[in-house]
């Protein structure tokens, strides 16, 4: 089974999934944020036998829900009743400027950022 990674964005939702021991993150895909989204992230799943979504939570520097966390939790409680599949949250403070300043910026940064999203969920996870 796998893990996948969403770095939600109001225009692109940047997907990343782990391998199947559940061990390292890697960028997958990046989705347009329109009326298939939740279809094609549920295709995703079913590809690739994901059994958690770990989605990234947006929180000021002040451990506080930035604007954008209204539209995150709209998008997982969709998720939760598409996909049937446990979602949970995890920092996202700076994942996309680290995806930018790793790779520069690409079609593939929202996947990259993902990819950090569920590098952290793995490393605390691994940690406890």
């Amino acid at each position: 089974m796998r893990l996948m990674g969403i770095d939600f964005g109001e225009k692109r939702i940047g997907i990343a999934l782990s391998d199947e021991q559940e061990n390292f993150a890697f960028p997958y895909s990046v989705v347009i944020n329109d009326k298939n989204a939740i279809k094609e992230i549920k295709k995703i799943c079913e590809e690739n036998q994901v059994e958690k979504i770990i989605l990234g939570q947006s929180l000021d520097y002040s451990n506080q829900p930035n604007p954008v966390m209204k539209k995150i939790e709209l998008f997982k409680d969709s998720l939760k009743k598409e996909i049937k599949i446990p979602v949970i949250y995890q920092n996202e403070t700076l994942t996309t400027q680290e995806a930018k300043r790793i790779q520069g910026k690409t079609v593939k940064t929202d996947a990259s950022a993902a990819a950090l999203i569920l590098r952290s969920f793995i490393e605390k996870k691994n940690i406890l």
